[in-house]
């Protein structure tokens, strides 16, 4: 008697279509996630935004007495209050904004070459107001004849303006902020240090956190949610760089960028 040829079990062709049916469901899942979160953040960026540029600016005319006299002075001083306290939100509003669309790799970034000079000049002109009330010094070695960046003009100069405020904000008066570029093969070092306390090494990753500081809140001299070193982390990936940090209790701190060079 003939024996039948053993055939496939006929649930495998089935089985194989169901997977590549499942793939398909589940990238269309995730970019409807993806759409969703974008749409979200859009949402937000103008929701919370809008209102917050009208409190600045209406506080801003309260504050200078644009239509005449407020009568009492405290009125000026509040306007004032209000004003700085409207600032540092929208600050926080945008770092966070910024933190989700980087983790979220929603960020659209225009890698070219870039003049670390240039950068520089713009990054110091923005915290110059900062700089003076903290009455620390700035020096930038080779200020002039720094090499050049492939870089996001707008993410290189987040970089430097995060990395430059935090080491202006944990320095010592009378001190000096020291920025440092040098390339090395393919790639440029730039490199921000500070006189400050420093931290102990075992505390040095979790300042790349969100959210996280690098002293005890209840003693910390500094304000912030602690969000510019994690944007300064984010963005040096998405540019084909990295940042390191290094410090020392007492030794201040030296962060470094590393991004290809031009």
């Amino acid at each position: 008697m003939a024996h039948a040829a053993p055939t496939q079990p006929a649930d495998e062709p089935a089985t194989s279509a169901q997977a590549g049916a499942s793939g398909t469901h589940r990238s269309r899942r995730d970019a409807a996630a993806d759409e969703a979160h974008r749409s979200f953040l859009r949402m937000v960026s103008h929701e919370l935004r809008t209102p917050l540029n009208s409190i600045l600016g209406f506080s801003e005319i309260l504050q200078s007495e644009l239509y005449g006299p407020l009568g009492a002075p405290q009125y000026k001083e509040y306007a004032g209050i209000i004003r700085t306290s409207g600032a540092r939100l929208l600050k926080l509003v945008n770092q966070v904004l910024e933190i989700a669309r980087l983790e979220s790799g929603a960020m659209d970034l225009d890698l070219r070459p870039e003049s670390l000079d240039h950068a520089l000049d713009d990054t110091l002109d923005g915290l110059r107001d900062e700089i003076t009330a903290h009455r620390v010094a700035i020096r930038i070695d080779g200020q002039g004849a720094l090499p050049a960046v492939i870089a996001d003009a707008r993410g290189l100069r987040t970089v430097l303006s995060n990395l430059i405020q935090n080491a202006v904000i944990f320095a010592p008066e009378a001190s000096t902020v020291t920025v440092v570029a040098t390339q090395a093969g393919a790639a440029v070092e730039i490199a921000v240090m500070d006189q400050g306390p420093g931290v102990p090494s075992h505390d040095i990753a979790r300042l790349l956190r969100p959210f996280e500081q690098g002293e005890n809140a209840l003693t910390r001299r500094s304000e912030g949610a602690g969000l510019g070193l994690p944007i300064v982390d984010l963005l040096c990936v998405a540019m084909d760089g990295r940042l390191d940090l290094n410090s020392a209790p007492g030794e201040g701190l030296t962060a470094t960028v590393r991004l290809p060079a031009a």
